[in-house]
């Protein structure tokens, strides 16, 4: 019966991606963004500045770290319309954490989408895939690609 279950299960992740919780608390995306970093470099023409070595971004409760974030402003240039982090990203939401090759964060929408070798840590349970799609306001993620997981039964 086990087996039957985890195929279906297995098949569904292949076919629409697997949604699970994120964050143990909504996060609130009209909350300032505060980013930390080593240098700094703007570009007037695009609007965009460049943040490197040791970036962090706060807001909230929401934590992402990664080498190099480029955030686009908004037209107006009165906030931040979406961040683009590369070079190893994690992401850390109350007592989960998820780590990606790049993530960009796009702030208004209050979207953020980790794409290469995701891996996604809730507690004792881990999960990988492609990438991975967060709603931060839901407080949902959705994994696609290859969705491949381990269940720990109740005795472990």
């Amino acid at each position: 019966m086990f087996t039957v279950v985890a195929i279906a299960f297995a098949t569904l992740a292949q076919a629409q991606g697997t949604e699970v919780a994120f964050g143990t608390v909504q996060q609130d995306t009209s909350l300032p963004v505060e980013v930390s970093a080593d240098s700094l470099s703007v570009s007037q023409s695009d609007g965009s500045a460049l943040f490197t070595g040791n970036v962090i971004i706060g807001q909230g409760e929401m934590r992402l770290s990664a080498p190099r974030v480029l955030v686009y402003y908004t037209e107006n240039q009165t906030g931040v319309d979406r961040l683009e982090a590369t070079g190893g990203v994690t992401l850390v939401n109350g007592d989960q954490a998820a780590e990606a090759d790049t993530a960009e964060y796009e702030v208004n929408r209050g979207t953020i989408r980790m794409v290469g070798n995701v891996l996604l840590t809730q507690g004792a349970n881990t999960l990988v895939s492609d990438s991975m799609d967060v709603d931060l306001e839901a407080g949902t993620a959705l994994m696609n690609g290859r969705v491949r997981t381990v269940f720990q039964s109740g005795d472990n």
